[in-house]
């Protein structure tokens, strides 16, 4: 991915991959245009999922540690 794309934040990205979208599902563009709007959209759910990728990995690992701190007294009550 390239690095001013990693530069987008999830809302970044997301806000205009929606105005891409809406600029699709409106017509009114010429192929060319329609083609330079669907690349541009792919390259945005790309910078997204990475995004959703990395938080789901964080969710995860934290999920994984609080599951192992829990486990970890025994299951003993006091």
């Amino acid at each position: 991915m390239a690095e001013a794309e990693t530069a987008l934040g999830y809302e970044q990205a997301r806000d205009e991959l929606i105005e891409v979208v809406r600029k699709l599902e409106a017509g009114g563009t010429s192929l060319e245009e329609s083609l330079a709007l669907w690349e541009r959209g792919e390259e945005l759910a790309k910078v997204c999922r990475h995004w959703l990728e990395g938080a789901r990995a964080r969710l995860d690992s934290a999920l994984a540690a609080r599951e192992a701190a829990d486990t970890g007294d025994g299951g003993r009550e006091e």
